[in-house]
Protein backbone atom coordinates (compact mmCIF):
# COMPACT_ATOMS: atom_id res chain seq x y z
CA UNK A 1 0.00 0.00 0.00
CA UNK A 2 1.22 3.18 -1.14
CA UNK A 3 2.05 5.91 1.56
CA UNK A 4 -0.06 9.43 0.82
CA UNK A 5 2.52 11.15 0.08
CA UNK A 6 3.79 8.04 -3.04
CA UNK A 7 0.05 8.32 -4.00
CA UNK A 8 0.17 11.92 -4.57
CA UNK A 9 2.96 11.92 -6.56
CA UNK A 10 1.94 9.40 -8.50
CA UNK A 11 -1.14 11.26 -9.30
CA UNK A 12 0.60 13.93 -10.06
CA UNK A 13 3.27 12.40 -12.39
CA UNK A 14 0.50 10.65 -14.30
CA UNK A 15 -1.80 14.01 -14.74
CA UNK A 16 -0.57 17.96 -14.21
CA UNK A 17 0.23 17.70 -18.13
CA UNK A 18 -3.17 17.02 -19.30
CA UNK A 19 -4.57 19.30 -16.51
CA UNK A 20 -2.02 22.26 -17.80
CA UNK A 21 -3.10 21.77 -21.05
CA UNK A 22 -6.39 21.37 -20.14
CA UNK A 23 -6.40 25.44 -18.22
CA UNK A 24 -4.15 27.01 -20.32
CA UNK A 25 -6.92 26.74 -22.95
CA UNK A 26 -9.83 28.47 -20.50
CA UNK A 27 -7.62 31.22 -19.24
CA UNK A 28 -5.82 34.40 -20.76
CA UNK A 29 -2.31 33.99 -19.49
CA UNK A 30 -0.53 31.11 -18.75
CA UNK A 31 1.01 32.28 -15.18
CA UNK A 32 -3.04 32.08 -14.88
CA UNK A 33 -3.23 28.48 -15.73
CA UNK A 34 -0.08 27.65 -12.93
CA UNK A 35 -1.86 29.22 -10.39
CA UNK A 36 -5.24 26.88 -11.35
CA UNK A 37 -3.29 23.19 -11.78
CA UNK A 38 -1.29 24.62 -7.99
CA UNK A 39 -5.06 25.06 -6.58
CA UNK A 40 -6.42 21.70 -7.85
CA UNK A 41 -3.90 19.60 -6.70
CA UNK A 42 -3.83 21.60 -3.33
CA UNK A 43 -6.89 20.54 -3.38
CA UNK A 44 -6.21 16.90 -4.05
CA UNK A 45 -3.71 16.30 -1.52
CA UNK A 46 -5.92 18.23 0.81
CA UNK A 47 -8.82 15.24 -0.44
CA UNK A 48 -6.17 12.45 -1.01
CA UNK A 49 -8.72 10.25 0.77
CA UNK A 50 -11.56 11.34 -1.35
CA UNK A 51 -9.70 10.98 -5.30
CA UNK A 52 -10.97 7.68 -6.73
CA UNK A 53 -8.84 5.48 -7.79
CA UNK A 54 -8.50 4.17 -11.96
CA UNK A 55 -9.92 5.35 -14.99
CA UNK A 56 -11.99 7.78 -12.58
CA UNK A 57 -9.42 9.85 -10.68
CA UNK A 58 -8.41 11.82 -14.07
CA UNK A 59 -12.08 13.06 -14.64
CA UNK A 60 -12.06 13.93 -11.02
CA UNK A 61 -9.31 16.10 -11.13
CA UNK A 62 -10.82 17.83 -14.08
CA UNK A 63 -13.74 18.21 -12.58
CA UNK A 64 -11.88 20.12 -9.30
CA UNK A 65 -9.79 22.54 -11.80
CA UNK A 66 -12.92 23.48 -13.72
CA UNK A 67 -14.43 24.41 -10.72
CA UNK A 68 -11.32 26.28 -9.65
CA UNK A 69 -11.63 27.93 -12.87
CA UNK A 70 -15.14 29.02 -12.13
CA UNK A 71 -14.12 30.52 -8.81
CA UNK A 72 -11.05 32.72 -10.76
CA UNK A 73 -13.13 33.67 -13.31
CA UNK A 74 -15.97 34.90 -10.48
CA UNK A 75 -13.24 36.49 -8.58
CA UNK A 76 -11.53 38.26 -11.71
CA UNK A 77 -15.00 39.85 -12.77
CA UNK A 78 -15.79 40.59 -8.68
CA UNK A 79 -12.18 42.55 -8.50
CA UNK A 80 -13.21 44.48 -12.29
CA UNK A 81 -16.38 45.15 -11.08
CA UNK A 82 -14.66 46.71 -7.94
CA UNK A 83 -12.45 48.40 -9.40
CA UNK A 84 -14.60 49.52 -12.21
CA UNK A 85 -17.14 51.57 -9.53
CA UNK A 86 -14.38 52.91 -7.34
CA UNK A 87 -12.50 54.57 -10.72
CA UNK A 88 -16.29 55.91 -11.69
CA UNK A 89 -16.56 56.99 -7.96
CA UNK A 90 -12.53 58.79 -7.87
CA UNK A 91 -13.66 60.62 -11.17
CA UNK A 92 -16.60 62.10 -9.80
CA UNK A 93 -15.35 62.15 -6.22
CA UNK A 94 -11.54 62.47 -6.36
CA UNK A 95 -9.79 61.78 -3.15
CA UNK A 96 -8.26 64.58 -1.89
CA UNK A 97 -4.38 64.35 -1.10
CA UNK A 98 -3.54 65.97 2.79
CA UNK A 99 -1.20 68.70 2.54
CA UNK A 100 1.74 68.18 3.70
CA UNK A 101 4.64 70.64 4.96
CA UNK A 102 7.41 70.45 2.23
CA UNK A 103 9.75 69.54 5.00
CA UNK A 104 7.32 66.69 6.94
CA UNK A 105 7.01 65.68 3.23
CA UNK A 106 10.65 65.76 2.99
CA UNK A 107 11.55 63.67 6.26
CA UNK A 108 8.97 61.60 5.33
CA UNK A 109 10.44 60.29 2.05
CA UNK A 110 13.36 60.10 3.56
CA UNK A 111 11.88 57.12 6.70
CA UNK A 112 12.10 53.35 5.29
CA UNK A 113 8.79 52.21 3.31
CA UNK A 114 7.74 50.40 7.09
CA UNK A 115 8.37 53.41 9.03
CA UNK A 116 6.77 55.64 6.31
CA UNK A 117 3.53 52.86 6.50
CA UNK A 118 3.56 52.78 10.21
CA UNK A 119 3.28 56.75 10.42
CA UNK A 120 0.93 57.01 7.56
CA UNK A 121 -1.62 54.84 8.80
CA UNK A 122 -2.20 56.01 11.96
CA UNK A 123 -1.93 59.77 11.23
CA UNK A 124 -3.47 60.14 7.74
CA UNK A 125 -5.75 56.72 7.90
CA UNK A 126 -6.74 57.18 11.09
CA UNK A 127 -6.13 53.71 12.30
CA UNK A 128 -6.06 53.40 15.93
CA UNK A 129 -2.35 51.80 17.09
CA UNK A 130 -4.18 48.43 17.50
CA UNK A 131 -6.08 48.36 14.40
CA UNK A 132 -2.58 49.35 12.51
CA UNK A 133 -0.77 45.84 14.05
CA UNK A 134 -3.99 43.81 12.61
CA UNK A 135 -3.02 45.66 9.20
CA UNK A 136 0.55 45.12 9.26
CA UNK A 137 0.44 42.04 10.58
CA UNK A 138 2.35 42.20 13.87
CA UNK A 139 1.66 42.27 17.70
CA UNK A 140 0.34 45.63 19.65
CA UNK A 141 3.93 45.31 21.22
CA UNK A 142 6.31 45.28 18.19
CA UNK A 143 3.80 48.08 16.87
CA UNK A 144 4.19 50.66 19.83
CA UNK A 145 8.07 49.76 19.64
CA UNK A 146 8.26 49.94 16.13
CA UNK A 147 6.13 53.47 16.40
CA UNK A 148 7.99 54.57 19.01
CA UNK A 149 11.53 54.08 16.63
CA UNK A 150 9.68 55.09 13.60
CA UNK A 151 9.12 58.95 15.31
CA UNK A 152 12.14 59.03 16.69
CA UNK A 153 13.63 58.80 12.94
CA UNK A 154 11.27 60.93 12.08
CA UNK A 155 11.99 63.75 14.53
CA UNK A 156 15.86 63.27 13.46
CA UNK A 157 15.14 63.97 9.48
CA UNK A 158 13.05 66.71 10.83
CA UNK A 159 15.61 68.57 12.79
CA UNK A 160 18.17 67.81 10.19
CA UNK A 161 16.09 70.04 7.97
CA UNK A 162 15.72 72.73 10.39
CA UNK A 163 19.65 72.72 10.92
CA UNK A 164 19.92 72.98 7.27
CA UNK A 165 20.39 76.44 5.77
CA UNK A 166 17.19 76.91 3.47
CA UNK A 167 17.92 77.97 -0.47
CA UNK A 168 15.15 80.77 -0.25
CA UNK A 169 17.08 82.54 3.17
CA UNK A 170 20.12 81.60 2.37
CA UNK A 171 21.19 85.04 0.82
CA UNK A 172 18.82 86.84 3.22
CA UNK A 173 20.73 86.40 6.29
CA UNK A 174 24.14 87.76 4.70
CA UNK A 175 22.64 90.97 3.94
Amino acid sequence: MPTPSERFTSLFDRSHAALLAYTVRRVAEPADAADVVAETFLIAWRRLDQVPGGDSERPWLFGVARKVLANTNRSTRRRYAMAERLRAELSVNPAPEPPVPSALGQALSQLSADDRELLLLLAWDGLSQEQASVALGISAGALRVRLHRARGRLRARLAEADSEPHVLTEGVNHV
